[in-house]
Order: C-alpha cells, then sequence, then structure tokens
C-alpha cells in the first residue's frame, strides 16, 4: 500500500499577493475560452451542447456561447446542477444524464435539428450519441473524458462513421497551447465578469488533509463547480 504521492510540480508558482476572484478562472478558463472560440469556431444561431456542463470548464462554456448568440444545452448528474444551470448560468435546456434510459432521445428532444458545437468533457456513451445527433459540418472539442479515467477497459465509439458522413471535425486540444495568449484572454474576460455577463462556482474544502477526499469527488461527480482546496483561510 501507497504510504505517498508525489506530483509532477513544474507549473506550480508562489502566490505572494492577495488572489483576486477574477483569478479563480485560471486555466479553466482559458480552457474554455480557446476551446470554445478557437477549436470550434462558433457562430451566432448554432446549436451548442456542453457535457459535465456545471463543472469549472463547462459553466464557462456555455455561457460564452450564450454571449455569443447560441442555443445552449448542458447535461450533469445530479438536480442541484441542474438548477444551477438553468437558473445561474442560463443555459437554454438541461438534463440529468443519470435519468435519461436513452442519451439518444434525450439529445433529439433538446435539439431537434441537430447539434453544431459539442464541447467534449466525458467521453463514452455520451460521446457515442452525440455522433449520431450532429449536424453537417458540425465541430467536436474534446477537452476530457471524464468517465473513461478510472476504468480498466475505456468504452469503444460504435458511430465514428459519422465524421465522414456528417464531415464532422473532432479536435482534442489542451490548455498550454493557449497559454502565451493568457494576456488577450484576461482582455476579453475580465469585462464581462466584471459587468456580471460572466459567473462562476466553486465547490471549496478547506484544509490540506481533505484534499484526496475533494479529488476523488471530482472524479465521482460530487462537486458542483470549480473543485478548490484551500490551504489556510488566511
Amino acid at each position: 500500500m501507497e504510504a505517498a504521492a508525489f506530483l509532477m510540480c513544474y507549473s506550480m508558482k508562489s502566490i505572494t499577493k492577495k488572489v483576486k476572484d477574477e483569478d479563480c478562472l485560471g486555466m479553466p478558463g482559458i480552457t474554455a475560452y480557446f476551446g470554445f472560440h478557437d477549436v470550434c469556431s462558433p457562430k451566432k444561431g448554432e446549436y451548442v451542447f456542453v457535457s459535465a456542463a456545471s463543472g469549472a470548464v463547462g459553466q464557462i462554456v456555455g455561457q460564452l456561447a450564450k454571449l455569443m448568440g447560441c442555443y445552449v444545452v448542458g447535461s450533469a448528474g445530479s438536480r442541484e446542477k441542474i438548477e444551477l444551470l438553468k437558473n445561474t448560468f442560463g443555459f437554454d435546456e438541461v438534463f440529468n444524464y443519470k435519468e435519461e434510459p436513452d442519451l439518444n432521445a434525450a439529445l433529439k428532444r433538446c435539439f431537434p435539428d441537430g447539434i453544431d458545437i459539442y464541447f467534449e468533457n466525458v467521453g463514452g456513451k455520451t460521446l457515442d450519441a452525440v455522433l449520431l445527433n450532429m449536424r453537417l459540418h458540425g465541430r467536436i472539442a474534446v477537452c476530457g473524458m471524464i468517465s473513461q479515467y478510472n476504468l480498466d477497459q475505456t468504452e469503444g465509439v460504435h458511430n465514428l462513421m459519422r465524421l465522414v458522413t456528417q464531415r464532422i471535425r473532432m479536435e482534442g486540444f489542451i490548455a498550454n497551447d493557449y497559454f502565451h495568449l493568457n494576456a488577450k484572454f484576461l482582455e476579453e474576460i475580465l469585462p464581462y465578469i466584471r459587468e456580471g455577463k460572466i459567473s462562476y462556482v466553486e465547490d471549496t474544502v478547506h484544509g490540506l488533509e481533505n484534499g484526496p477526499a475533494a479529488l476523488i469527488g471530482l472524479f465521482s461527480g460530487r462537486n458542483v463547480g470549480k473543485q478548490v482546496v484551500s490551504i489556510s483561510k488566511e
């Protein structure tokens, strides 16, 4: 049994000033902003689906899409998260994937005319169902596949031929690709935050000793919003 775990810390930095509320967007904000605007190339009026929509990235993607004038649907795994997406983040429609026996039918209900943009955070059965509902020349930004990370055998995707027949562009990306554009990101995003056009929710636990439980909760979907471990209240 392991007594300790070691993490790579090359991306960590010392914080010597008081952290502003806006700083909390950090890497999730950069991921959401460039994943949506650069990878998805959205247009006003398009139909957008976001999985894991109440998470640190998903909640921002949905709000950016609304600011673009898109129709936005999100999925999440609890009633609390569903209410958050509707009442705080302004999603047009939401559904609890745990209460949907047929994801394909749920997507057809929300998108009778199909999906232009899918912001992928979960993978597996959701991705398979989405592929059946993508419109011609749709775009899929692959940010993550959290449903697959802890499986001994990852789930296969059966509907990849739809990439061909619908001429869909599916592209993976990571935030590191865009760190050099951080100044542009802040220039664009901070006015939205200060004007109240973008809000965000964090799930904070206090004390480093609660970090492991918070990490487990992140992968099991217990967190609501961005998961934060506060080392000290000072």
